[in-house]
């Protein structure tokens, strides 16, 4: 059924209309011809990732949500990783980018390549693909580049790009190899369409310059008209910037932001803007979110909505398991669930920000324990600790003063989690 999409639940519905209800389209080259090819279709479309970091990050995962869709829909994805292009970079708004040697650049591909392989299905009749530009960048000479390509470029246009224009009047200015990235996209985009018939590229707002010049040069070259469709750069409600952490940016890779912190960022989400990333960001009905609209409305404080955003987003990038590893280690955070029954490394992620201190198994008191946690300065407050009913280990209340560190009270071999009242934890690690 080309041009129809379905979500979880029972809703069918135009495709066009579904993705601009989603808020998933900014600028188009024409939505009504965009209509009609899905209409008849299914078409071949793509986006590409550069490997100028070592992972992808919550900007680009907009753009795998909207290929998922697209898919779903019955339509044929290519997923390209820019190995050629990522040795160069777009261009910035402000700053020369740093040229990653090629060894650097490979590995990244490979990392991107993992991690893009999940949101899409590789078989069936609409089967993914993964495509690196290098395959067909690497042979093209300068003479070729300038020839089949740079005739078809007119300077006004390129000059007259937002960035370009921004980086010619600063000081620093703007380099050929970053001046000229925009054909490379460009030919990548008349290369796929050759190859596969590709007639739809779609990426950020930030690439509409890019995604024209690609329509421009098949239409020139080839005489062919084809679509492009950007995703809005997404903010929050008061206007500012999306997708910041103490960190720095939402990175999709678990080695650089772990799946409890990434569950705690969507977690944490303001009640004015969990239901625009509910539709964004999951794939959940329109039922459904509607009905966690009510429930941001009428009873906020139980942050249903947020729960829910948090769960779909984990899983759709770590995978169900990674999700159901982190709701059990911040109901042990949270509660009074035994801490050696949930998976080690999660509860590891959801502890690494605590406050904490070096122990040893069979020399460390409980008083010891609490001391080099921080928890008291001193042998007498931690005693009072104790005899009070404040401490705990593990989530079980600390009956015994001179009870020493077992190997048992390990989580993983490696820490104890130390609590105070209700809300005040601290983890004791083996040195």
């Amino acid at each position: 059924m080309p041009g129809w999409f379905m979500t979880k639940g029972d809703d069918v519905t135009d495709l066009v209309d579904e993705l601009e209800w989603r808020g998933l389209i900014a600028q188009s080259s024409g939505l009504d011809a965009l209509r009609e090819a899905l209409a008849s279709g299914p078409i071949t479309y793509y986006c590409g990732f550069d490997p100028t970091a070592p992972s992808l990050h919550h900007g680009h995962l907009v753009q795998l949500i909207l290929l998922r869709h697209l898919q779903l829909a019955g339509n044929n994805p290519i997923a390209l990783v820019g190995g050629a292009t990522g040795m160069i970079g777009d261009p910035r708004m402000s700053g020369e980018r740093t040229l990653n040697p090629k060894e650097v650049v490979a590995e990244w591909t490979d990392r991107l390549r993992a991690q893009i392989e999940p949101f899409l299905s590789f078989e069936g009749e609409n089967a993914a693909r993964m495509v690196n530009n290098l395959d067909w960048t690497g042979e093209l000479s300068a003479i070729d580049l300038l020839r089949d390509i740079g005739k078809h470029f007119r300077l006004g246009t390129m000059l007259a790009k937002d960035t370009v224009a921004r980086r010619l009047e600063s000081e620093e200015g703007m380099s050929f190899t970053e001046f000229s990235y925009s054909l490379l996209q460009a030919n990548d985009y008349r290369e796929l369409h050759r190859r596969y018939g590709c007639a739809l590229q779609t990426g950020g707002n930030d690439q509409w310059g890019n995604l024209v010049a690609g329509l421009d040069l098949i239409r020139k070259a080839d005489g062919d008209s084809v679509h492009v469709l950007t995703t809005p750069l997404i903010t929050k409600s008061d206007g500012t910037k999306f997708g910041k952490t103490e960190g720095g940016a939402v990175w999709l890779a678990p080695d650089m932001m772990s799946p409890y912190e990434f569950f705690q960022f969507w977690l944490n989400t303001d009640d004015a803007d969990v239901v625009g990333y509910l539709k964004t960001f999951t794939f959940l009905s329109r039922e459904e979110i509607g009905r966690l609209e009510t429930a941001v409305a009428e009873a906020p404080f139980r942050r249903e909505a947020q729960r829910a955003l948090a769960r779909e987003v984990t899983t759709l990038v770590h995978g169900a398991d990674a999700t159901a590893g982190v709701e059990a280690a911040a109901a042990v955070l949270f509660g009074s669930n035994d801490p050696r029954e949930v998976d080690a490394s999660a509860l590891a992620d959801a502890v690494a920000h605590l406050e904490s201190g070096t122990v040893t198994v069979g020399e460390t008191s409980m008083v010891d324990l609490i001391i080099a946690v921080g928890m008291e300065d001193g042998r007498s407050a931690a005693r009072r600790m104790i005899k009070d009913g404040g401490a705990y280990l593990n989530n079980v209340k600390i009956v015994d003063e001179d009870a020493v560190l077992a190997e048992t009270d390990l989580i993983g071999g490696q820490f104890v989690l130390v609590r105070r009242g209700k809300k005040k934890l601290a983890v004791g690690r083996i040195g």
